[in-house]
């Protein structure tokens, strides 16, 4: 069975949606781990062109995002107090 090669527009709405999911962690320290990650292996991989490779790797990336989406919405039913780095508001100081 042949690998299908994902298109660019379905690679980037794959990272579109890690970056979102990602962004709905309550956590700092977990949602820029997770921010962090994902921009890295997609830049890691943004050369890779053997086809079974990309096949596979948007597999995997599927497969992952899959739980991210769990893992973030757990994470929105639990509360964790600010860290010192995080502002206390979302608004902007101005």
């Amino acid at each position: 069975m042949a690998a299908t090669v994902p298109a660019r527009a379905q690679v980037l709405s794959v990272y579109r949606q890690f970056i979102k999911n990602a962004n709905q962690f309550t956590n700092y320290n977990f949602r820029e781990y997770f921010l962090r990650r994902t921009r890295n292996t997609f830049k890691q991989n943004k050369t890779v062109e053997d086809p079974a490779r990309l096949a596979a790797l948007f597999g995997e990336a599927r497969a992952e995002l899959k739980v991210l989406k769990r893992q973030s919405v757990i994470s929105q039913m639990y509360t964790f107090d600010k860290t010192v780095v995080e502002p206390l508001n979302k608004r902007s100081h101005g």
